[in-house]
């Protein structure tokens, strides 16, 4: 039995995924993470070093033609600062980790550039290579603010690895519009490939 079959029995039997949320400060991730937990999200300060959310995250679907079906997991998500001087420190971070959120603010066009410069950069981690991606286009809800399709242009999405699992969803964090799409994406694509069927 070699490691990787270890790990995912080990993982099967907990169920936990390890998710990674950056970006650039600014762009929503706490407001995110709080909206996603049914958190008060009225009141909130630029995340100076990291927050860790653990959230049991639970779905029910149609199993055709078995009937009703459920999948259940424990998310442990880790809300890291984005602060230009926070940035060097997200390498402490990347250790285990399952899947990855990179959070835009797809309102704020001045820093588009600042944005694809640091999500290359995170790319190019070998820790991260097998993460899962999903980039979160959020703000929607402002008026001039860039499409999901827009922003995977100015990311340059289409060039990333081909062996990259990546989705990319417009969202607003202050509405909640487009998260569960985006974490229902995410959680499915991580399960599929660290846990074995049952």
């Amino acid at each position: 039995m070699g490691l990787l079959s270890i790990i995912r029995k080990i993982k099967r039997k907990e169920k936990e995924m390890r998710l990674l949320m950056v970006g650039l400060d600014n762009s929503g991730k706490t407001t995110i993470v709080l909206k996603i937990n049914g958190e008060d999200t009225s009141v909130i300060s630029p995340t100076l070093g990291f927050n860790i959310k653990t959230i049991t995250y639970q779905k029910y679907f149609l199993d055709w033609p078995r009937g009703n079906s459920s999948y259940r997991y424990t998310l442990n998500i880790w809300d890291v600062g984005g602060q230009k001087t926070i940035r060097s420190y997200w390498r402490n971070y990347f250790e285990q980790t399952d899947g990855l959120v990179w959070v835009v603010d797809s309102s704020d066009l001045r820093r588009l550039d600042d944005c694809k410069i640091e999500l290359d950069n995170l790319l190019k981690q070998e820790r991260l290579s097998g993460a899962s991606l999903l980039i979160l286009a959020n703000k929607q809800d402002i008026k001039g603010a860039l499409t999901p399709e827009e922003i995977a242009k100015v990311l340059n999405l289409e060039a990333m690895d081909r062996t990259r699992h990546w989705k990319i969803v417009g969202c607003s964090a202050y509405t909640g519009e487009g998260l569960l799409e985006g974490f229902d994406w995410l959680v499915q694509d991580i399960a599929s490939r660290i846990y074995v069927l049952d």
